[in-house]
């Protein structure tokens, strides 16, 4: 009887173990398997989960503006006073809801190339007012052509225009023409072949971005999503150095098994140049892990903070010999113009460069950017992508309405808060296809090692209890 007992306890004691190394064993054959999916799954090729959503995004991205109405231009072109800029918006736009075209798989070298078409639809819903809103700003054909011209014989010829088709250094203009494009009075009357249609975003509808080339990650995994060219090149041939390179994705997205501990670099066309995000938080999306990667403020440091800028450091006398930061001349970018890129209300800039400019307040909760990265896949489920668009103002002895001036002016025009969150019903297939699965395999990994480990301890120490007794009887 005692024999029977003590064969029970062992073999209780067994199957606890069997259980315990089976449940070790499925740890790391669950990671294995789940890596292998997630491989699967995350290559840009015909019949994946991730070239799916990335031929046309499932998820609803909208771009909001702000604009900075100018309260008092008389004072500023009489007196050359701090501009007074009062915000208004958000105006929303839809955006990115078209799919990626001309897509071409190129398997020599295992790159598949596309281009971005560009389009945005007005979300009055969404917005505080309409596109025929009014808004007092910097005149954007007077500013940049001050800028492209410093020659005084040449700058005499546009002043007698200016002044003949009576613009000034600020104006008023609609929404829709200050965003999308409106013919200007002053270029109309310029002798030679030159573009009369002026708009902070013009032309954007009917065009397309690109044209990318990037990584389809059949040969390996850890480049899925790089992007190799962009518009045939491997750099952009505005900055010096590295500043030049093309690193990175295009944020939609990054290499799966994304670590805390990674630097995500990313090439963003509309700052004309590559930047990173740093981890910084665990987040919740939807019932789904993520972390929260942001743009430091290290990134828009100057030389001196931060050695590694020096490359995007251009004109000496704006940024002070390059100890302001903050802001970033993207004027090769730009056809020449002036074209100033910040963080909204000059976030993380030098207080230098806001010194001219009254009615802002930057915050680092509304005018950040950050990424909300799933890090197994390393798809981006939430995002905000927030920047400032400024135009530079010198005062010019030849311009009249310039003359008045006797200091540099970084003018914000205007700043925009691009988002894009996954929606419920594709948290929804992503919580039981992805997340979901893996949060079940580890249920049962966990289950089956602490009911193994219990059972062994609980017999064993039962066996030896009893072996204990029969000993001393």
């Amino acid at each position: 009887m005692g024999c029977d007992r003590n064969c029970r306890l062992i073999t209780g004691a067994v199957i606890g173990a069997v259980l315990a190394v089976f449940g070790g064993i499925l740890m790391p054959v669950g990671d294995m398997l789940i890596q292998k999916t997630i491989k699967k799954e995350v290559v840009l090729e015909e019949g994946t989960i991730a070239f799916k959503n990335w031929v046309k995004t499932g998820t609803e991205i909208y771009r909001q503006f702000w604009i900075f109405d100018v309260q008092n231009p008389q004072e500023v072109m009489m007196n050359s006073s701090n501009i007074q800029v009062k915000q208004r918006g958000p105006y929303t736009y839809r955006v990115r809801f078209l799919a990626k075209e001309n897509i071409t798989q190129d398997p020599k070298d295992n790159t598949v190339s596309f281009l971005q078409p560009n389009g945005a639809i007005f979300e009055p819903s969404l917005s505080v007012g309409t596109e025929a809103d009014n808004f007092t700003v910097l005149n954007l054909a007077v500013a940049a052509a001050s800028h492209i011209y410093p020659n005084p014989f040449v700058q005499v010829v546009l002043n007698s225009l200016i002044n003949k088709s009576k613009s000034s250094m600020f104006q008023v203009r609609t929404l829709r023409e200050l965003l999308w494009g409106y013919t200007d009075p002053f270029l109309s009357l310029v002798p030679y072949p030159v573009s009369t249609r002026v708009g902070m975003f013009y032309p954007y509808n009917n065009t397309a971005d690109g044209v990318y080339k990037v990584f389809n990650g059949k040969d390996s995994i850890s480049k899925v999503a790089i992007i190799d060219t962009y518009k045939g090149k491997r750099n952009l041939s505005y900055w010096e150095s590295y500043c030049d390179m093309i690193n990175g994705t295009d944020a939609a997205s990054f290499p799966p098994f994304v670590e805390k501990s990674q630097v995500l670099q990313f090439f963003s066309s509309d700052i004309c140049r590559s930047i990173y995000a740093v981890f910084e938080s665990d987040i919740n999306l939807k019932g789904i892990p993520v972390y929260r990667f942001v743009l430091p403020s290290k990134a828009f440091a100057s030389p001196v903070q931060n050695p590694d800028n020096h490359c995007f450091c251009t004109e000496k006398i704006i940024s002070k010999n390059c100890t302001s930061y903050g802001v970033l001349d993207i004027s090769k970018c730009k056809e020449g113009k002036p074209v100033y890129i910040s963080l909204p209300h000059f976030l993380y800039a030098s207080p230098d460069v806001s010194e001219t400019i009254d009615g802002l307040n930057p915050n680092e909760e509304e005018h950040r950017t950050y990424l909300d990265i799933e890090p197994i896949t390393g798809f981006t489920l939430q995002f905000a992508k927030r920047l400032q668009v400024n135009l530079l103002v010198k005062p010019s002895n030849k311009i009249q309405v310039l003359k008045r001036l006797k200091r540099n002016y970084i003018v914000p025009i205007l700043w925009l808060n691009e988002t894009g969150t996954i929606g419920d019903e594709k948290a929804k297939m992503f919580r039981s296809q992805v997340t979901g699965k893996i949060n079940l395999l580890g249920l049962i990994e966990m289950i089956l090692l602490s009911v193994g480990v219990v059972m062994f301890v609980a017999f064993m120490i039962s066996y030896c209890a009893c072996r204990s007794k029969t000993i001393n009887l």
